[in-house]
């Protein structure tokens, strides 16, 4: 049975990036439709499928579904073909909403600096604006997001406007760490977030749960469904379960249709006069490439060869150890506060900048605490009472830190498709093939010495580095922006090269990871486009 949609935007994803844009375009009185491969969620249902969960990791509260396929944690072979060297560790799901079901919430700013780090320290490439282009758009991603945070604090970014809400308290354990660090160059300072810090936009003010990642029981936390809702009020029309296969091109070399296959089996074509892929930093490559026909031998979008290729991080240096006293960790959100000012300087000509976020998480990460440390104290004989009183002991003084690292860009790290092997709806699967470089993995280095440090001036024992390189869920390049065609898949208001009525959003098309969580940039990147989407349809 076929099923046709037509529309004037036809967008494929409705997170954070795709849900802004449209929500915008729809409230321009143009018509919105948007592709999504995976089903509404409903809240409740998702936490009790958490709660249930034997294993608890990120995507453990939206069970995959085989006809919206997506990586898991504990078993990320499945969905990417690793081709080494390294494992790419990093995952996302796909429901209605996007991954901002199960973000952190941390919404920092890049800094100026990482708009031109081939300018100021001969690395990598520059992007094709400033920061101060971006500034005003990142002023309204804070206020469509809802960004709790305090607009006093210096943290690299110059703010021509304040947060919309005051920042989210520092708990005892961040407080521990100000107070041991005051005065060294390690500079603890509260973490601006997309949460909210008092009741805002008809949602409540966050509660201290400690379940951000996979998912805010009460929705504190923006997550892209706010503009998902927006936009239908606006008059779009959201069709879930419902996975674009294809790009075909029209005669003019323009984007003439999308084929779709929905979850019951039956497929159909929708039409636009633009077309918007916003389906994450693996899946928009995926299509592209997976669109390949007459006209576009390597795929949609890939007269460069850029496609899917730069595939970044933020690499992780996963740190625990002992504090002296207790500090209550296990309290949510999972993070308040961090470490911002290692993240630019002289140093970045010859290895990569990082950030220092400070968990309230305990071990959970490393080692699945305090579940596993009331396991290892039951093994080792402890019962009732006496086992009681030493988790506690031991868990109010777990302590963690990672470090976020810039990655460089890498044309060798790369997506491209699996011959041999196909999801359900017969799309092949990712190819992945990843690496460090010598800049990124002194920057890891330099990351372990700061944490060694950090744990030294509070006094922490017991410290543990990971010993692997960890994934921070950030999906980065693939279809990097740019100043011409020969090198970039989109311009700087993220236009296809190749294919005007063509835009691709998220942070694949960061030419740069730079080392702030990627999720403000994505929306304010987003919002900068929507003009630009909005003359396209005029314009046909």
């Amino acid at each position: 049975m076929a099923f046709d949609i037509t529309a004037d935007i036809l967008i494929i994803g409705t997170g954070i990036a795709g849900a802004v844009a449209g929500a915008k375009l729809a409230q321009k009185g143009l018509t919105v439709a948007f592709l999504e491969s995976g089903k509404r969620i409903n809240r409740f249902e998702a936490v009790q499928t958490f709660w249930d969960a034997k294993i608890k990791v990120p995507e453990s509260a939206y069970p995959n579904d085989p006809s919206a396929p997506h990586p898991v944690s504990h078993m990320i072979d499945d969905y990417y073909q690793q081709m080494g060297p390294e494992n790419f560790k990093s995952t996302y799901i796909k429901v209605v909403g996007g991954t901002t079901w199960h973000w952190l919430g941390t919404t920092l700013r890049n800094l100026p600096s990482d708009f031109k780090l081939k300018s100021l320290y001969n690395h990598a490439v520059d992007w094709p604006f400033d920061y101060d282009a971006l500034e005003p758009f990142y002023l309204a991603a804070e206020q469509e997001i809802g960004v709790a945070g305090d607009s006093g604090e210096d943290l690299g970014s110059p703010r021509s406007g304040d947060f919309p809400m005051p920042m989210i308290p520092m708990t005892y354990l961040d407080k521990q760490f100000s107070r041991a660090l005051d005065g060294s160059k390690y500079q603890v300072r509260a973490t601006p977030q997309g949460r909210n810090s008092v009741y805002h936009a008809d949602r409540p003010e966050c509660c201290g749960n400690g379940s951000c990642i996979p998912i805010c029981p009460i929705q504190a936390k923006y997550d892209a469904t706010v503009h998902v809702f927006q936009a239908e009020k606006a008059g779009a029309a959201v069709y879930d379960q419902t996975t674009a296969t294809r790009l075909n091109l029209g005669d003019d070399g323009q984007i003439a249709s999308v084929d779709f296959l929905r979850a019951d089996g039956s497929t159909g074509t929708a039409t636009g006069k633009v077309v918007v892929v916003a389906a994450h930093a693996i899946e928009t490559p995926r299509l592209l490439l997976n669109s390949a026909q007459e006209g576009a031998e390597n795929g949609i979008s890939n007269s460069s060869d850029q496609v899917g290729r730069n595939l970044m991080d933020h690499p992780t240096k996963l740190s625990w150890a002992v504090a002296p006293e207790p500090v209550w960790p296990y309290r949510g959100p999972l993070s308040t506060s961090g470490i911002e000012n290692l993240r630019d300087g002289d140093f970045r000509s010859d290895r990569a900048a990082f950030r220092i976020e400070i968990g309230n998480d305990g071990y959970n990460w490393p080692t699945g605490a305090p579940l596993s440390t009331a396991s290892d104290l039951a093994m080792a004989g402890l019962r009732g009472a006496e086992l009681d009183a030493a988790i506690k002991t031991e868990t109010s003084r777990h302590i963690r830190l990672s470090s976020l690292v810039e990655q460089s860009p890498d044309a060798n790290n790369r997506v491209t498709l699996d011959p041999d092997k196909r999801d359900a709806n017969g799309m092949p699967l990712p190819r992945i093939q990843y690496d460090y470089s010598d800049y990124t993995r002194a920057g890891v280095e330099a990351a372990e010495t700061a944490h060694d440090e950090v744990f030294e001036a509070l006094g922490a024992t017991n410290v543990n580095h990971s010993a692997d390189i960890q994934g921070a869920g950030h999906v980065i390049g693939t279809v990097r922006m740019g100043r011409d065609a020969t090198s970039a898949v989109v311009d700087a208001n993220l236009r296809s090269f190749d294919h005007r009525n063509l835009f691709l959003l998220g942070s694949g098309t960061f030419p740069t990871s730079g080392t702030a969580n990627p999720s403000l940039t994505i929306a304010a990147l987003s919002l900068r486009a929507v003009d630009a989407i909005a003359a396209s349809v005029a314009s046909k």
